[in-house]
């Protein structure tokens, strides 16, 4: 991966990496990333064969084009051995849970710096992903989203967090915080995942839908999940739709013929359109054919 580009990552999503069933089938889900969990759904006992069966298991779950993204442990001591048995071509990123400090970032990364040149492989191919769990770490987000270039997207862990700060993990109690991750997300360049709600929620699939759709509106562009049938979900919903595709082409068109032409006030369906508005359909003009990408080499 080239490290100067962010990943297009709609859907993540998690599949134990002792659970042979559920890795055999996650090629076929249609998630942009599977994440291998070595972290909360690996019993401590399991640990180490979990990190074993990393290597197989990665090969297996790329087949469908999806990237690999593996969770790591937060106890230092996991930590280092997750590390050494994780990092390899075929994983994409770590997840890093209960991340509290810019400082725990750095000291993963040089970690990662020391496995990725003793196996000869390209600084910086393996990104990071910061997990923010506890009402501590909130007050520092913003120094962890930028604490290091190998950071790639940033994810508020809405169960563990509303534990921490004493809330319920809905949406009323977690809307300022989620936005607070979106705001500290985009100020340092990388990816705002996650939605805002619970994602222990999976069997109603159409209020899920209606709030993965409103969590775009509010700046997020992917999450990871932990049941399949939200994967087509995430999948439609964090990507543009045939109608707001067509407004933003019409929008850069017209803005781009008056600027030729020398006209300053440009008006698309009955309203002004000026210069964020013009930047907002390009970014999602951009978005849409990286997505296009994706899709085709997914297939291809």
């Amino acid at each position: 991966m080239n490290p100067g580009r962010l990943p297009v990552w709609r859907s993540l999503l998690f599949v134990p990496a002792t659970a042979e069933r559920f890795v055999d089938g996650a090629a076929r889900r249609g998630a942009d990333a599977i994440i291998l969990d070595l972290e909360d759904s690996v019993a401590l006992s399991q640990k180490e064969r979990a990190r074993r069966l990393v290597p197989e298991a990665a090969q297996a779950v790329s087949r469908g084009g999806a990237d690999v993204v593996v969770r790591i442990n937060r106890p230092l001591r996991l930590a280092v051995r997750d590390i050494e048995a994780a990092v390899g071509p075929r994983v994409s990123a770590l997840a890093l849970p209960k991340t509290d400090s810019p400082e725990h970032v750095r000291l993963i990364a040089e970690i990662v710096d020391e496995v990725e040149a003793e196996r000869g492989m390209p600084p910086g191919t393996t990104r990071l992903i910061a997990m923010v769990e506890t009402a501590a770490a909130f007050f520092r987000i913003a120094e962890i989203a930028r604490a290091h270039a190998r950071l790639c997207a940033l994810n508020l862990g809405a169960e563990d967090f509303a534990l921490s700060a004493g809330i319920l993990p809905d949406a009323e109690g977690l809307f300022m915080p989620k936005q607070m991750a979106v705001f500290a997300a985009r100020a340092a360049g990388i990816m705002p995942l996650g939605f805002i709600g619970t994602v222990a929620e999976y069997h109603d699939l159409d209020g899920f839908r209606q709030t993965i759709r409103r969590s775009r509106r509010l700046g997020f562009i992917g999450a990871s999940v932990i049941h399949p049938s939200q994967v087509p979900i995430l999948n439609q919903e964090f990507r543009a739709g045939p109608e707001e595709l067509d407004h933003a082409r019409r929008v850069v068109a017209a803005y781009d013929k008056a600027l030729a032409a020398g006209v300053g006030a440009v008006t698309v369906d009955g309203k002004m359109i000026d210069v964020p508005v013009v930047e907002r359909a390009r970014l999602l003009i951009d978005r849409e054919e990286a997505i296009s990408a994706r899709e085709a080499k997914s297939t291809g």
